[in-house]
């Protein structure tokens, strides 16, 4: 049955309207994708931005326990995550939930059956008391081509609750860094008289851990001394000289420089007094240059080469294609364990603080870098307040104190002569070691 069309008047303006309305909508999305990225871009910068800045005043233990791929990873790709969900799903399922509101509406507007049927089979509202075929046919054709961008719609709602769970859950991530313990500067920092260090019964336990690390630990270190700690593995000798700059804060007990706690000393003072030369060195993906630089940013370009030199690390440099402006990591820049440890101590040299903590950085070099590096630590430890954590008992025998730590406590403490008559723990360790050296094929 042919259509009326002497009723379809003002048909050219319905079309105008139309075409006007699509333009308009057009313009809006555009519009609201422009304000959505805003946003998204916005709000990662500014998640990026907090993390970065909490994790700049986090301790430096926190690092150990935490691997800087890791931290990146959450920092960028979870800011990523809620960019995407931000910019594109977010105005999509907008989009979507307007135009399902919009067509039942409309389905309401034109026949109050077609909105109907968008709930029950179609036929069912639309068959009964029709009489007029013609007209069935056309709001059926109405309702199956309109219809139809419904479940599409609907499609778009259910990805917005899978972008909305993951983006909750790179939030979440996001918020474990936030929460990380933070060193805070006191209100009245105060200044230490001297080099000396003094634990007063220190206990610490790391976090989620059962056991504590060390257990109502004292023993004290006068200004210019060197101190050795020695003992089994897991016996709590790296924990407690990383106690002394604040990569972890005592839970009981204080430790002192100068005769300050180090809680009352402004964070940046307190790393101005203490050097590091450990086992493990981290370089940076920039020049050697900047590398050693780093210890103390306003060094000249002479300063940083006269360490290196001190440092023994001449050779090191003379085979390096750009010299000291060579980048550590790029072709030609891959540095030996040794090579990385002389560039650790050419650090600490330029730094040149008066307090230094050694893990002693010999324990596991070949015969011809022990050499280069004890040369280069000579240079280093020189009427310096020294800590070292000692592998090797050969090594003790000029401190002047050694400290023995046995299952998180303080077993024996003393000088190096007078431990060996005391027959103790330090005795049996040096005579183990000895016998050890000894042993051949």
């Amino acid at each position: 049955m042919a259509p009326n069309w002497s009723a379809a008047t003002s048909i050219a303006m319905y079309g105008w309207w139309a075409l006007g309305f699509s333009v308009a909508s057009i313009l809006l999305y555009f519009a609201g994708l422009m304000c959505t990225h805003l946003a998204a871009f916005r709000c990662a910068a500014n998640m990026r931005k907090r993390a970065t800045e909490h994790l700049m005043h986090t301790g430096l233990g926190y690092f150990d326990t935490h691997a800087s791929g890791a931290l990146r990873r959450v920092v960028d790709g979870c800011a990523a995550e809620t960019e995407g969900m931000l910019a594109h799903k977010l105005p999509d399922t907008a989009g979507s939930v307007a135009m399902i509101v919009g067509m039942l509406v409309l389905f309401f507007v034109f026949d109050w059956r077609l909105g109907l049927a968008c709930l029950v089979p179609v036929a069912i509202l639309l068959a009964p008391g029709e009489g007029d075929f013609g007209a069935f046919l056309a709001n059926f054709a109405f309702y199956a081509i309109f219809s139809a961008v419904i479940p599409t719609a609907m499609t778009r709602v259910m990805f917005m609750s899978d972008a909305l769970q993951s983006a909750t859950d790179a939030v979440n991530r996001v918020e474990e860094v936030l929460t990380a313990p933070t060193i805070k500067a006191p209100v009245a920092p105060k200044e230490p008289v001297d080099n000396s260090i003094a634990f007063e019964d220190v206990s610490f336990t790391y976090e989620e851990a059962n056991e504590p690390a060390l257990s109502h630990v004292s023993f004290s270190v006068p200004a210019g001394s060197t101190v050795a700690l020695v003992g089994p593995s897991g016996g709590g000798k790296t924990t407690a000289a990383s106690l002394v700059p604040r990569f972890w804060d005592a839970c009981v007990g204080r430790v002192l420089v100068g005769g300050a706690d180090v809680r009352s000393m402004e964070p940046r003072r307190l790393m101005e007094h203490v050097a590091f030369a450990f086992q493990t060195n981290r370089l940076f993906k920039q020049s050697v240059l900047e590398n050693v630089r780093a210890a103390r940013p306003d060094a000249t370009r002479e300063e940083v080469v006269r360490a290196l030199s001190a440092a023994q690390c001449d050779d090191i440099i003379e085979k390096l294609p750009d010299g000291v402006d060579t980048v550590y990591s790029a072709t030609g820049a891959h540095f030996s364990g040794g090579e990385r440890q002389r560039i650790s101590i050419a650090r600490a040299l330029l730094k040149g603080a008066p307090i230094v903590l050694l893990d002693e950085a010999t324990a596991s070099l070949d015969v011809e870098n022990e050499t280069e590096v004890q040369q280069a630590l000579s240079r280093l430890l020189a009427g310096k307040t020294v800590i070292v954590i000692a592998h090797r008992m050969r090594t003790v025998t000029n401190a002047d104190k050694v400290v023995v730590l046995d299952s998180e406590r303080v077993v024996e403490q003393g000088t190096p002569t007078g431990l060996m008559e005391r027959d103790g723990l330090f005795a049996r360790m040096v005579r183990l070691q000895q016998e050890s050296a000894q042993w051949t094929l």
